[in-house]
């Protein structure tokens, strides 16, 4: 438990409250929206921090792009709960995920290159992910101006480190 918010998996009747969450930072062009109706169909990738109140304050998602390589998509949090530890929280719960699922090598588009550095990931070039290119990158209407800066993390070397 970080700041009094509970990490946990994301439910069916979560999907409109995270996609308020996102849709906050959507309107800042911080993040790209999501409707109530792609998180719901994706909700087994979400997890959220959620408080006493049970209101949600944060959420993550796996995005799998094939059997070995997945994002670390969707991270949003509060800003009333900015610099408590829930964003750490969230993508440690999202990495589990990918570790339960047998994906090792996760990666994350990001405006806030300062927060997945400090997590231990590492700057890389976006062209190592020619699958997120390919799926979501051509249709995206940024496409042409995007500003996200790829970090990667691998799973597997950081748990042998870490033994």
């Amino acid at each position: 438990m970080t700041a009094d918010v509970v990490i946990r998996r994301a439910r069916a009747e979560d999907a409109e409250a995270i996609s308020r969450l996102i849709a906050g930072f959507a309107d800042e062009a911080l993040m790209l929206r999501r409707t109530p109706e792609m998180v719901e169909l994706a909700i087994d990738d979400y997890v959220v921090g959620v408080t006493r109140r049970g209101d949600i304050v944060a959420c993550g998602a796996l995005k799998e792009y094939s059997p070995s390589v997945a994002e670390v998509a969707a991270i949003a949090v509060s800003r009333e709960v900015h610099g408590c530890g829930v964003g750490r929280a969230i993508v440690a719960a999202v990495e589990t995920l990918a570790l339960k699922r047998g994906v090792f090598d996760v990666f994350a588009l990001t405006l806030q290159p300062a927060f997945f550095s400090a997590i231990g990931y590492q700057r890389v070039d976006r062209a190592r992910y020619p699958e997120k290119i390919r799926r979501d990158c051509l249709g995206c209407m940024r496409r042409f101006a995007c500003n996200e800066i790829c970090f990667a993390k691998n799973l597997h070397l950081e748990a042998m480190a870490a033994a």
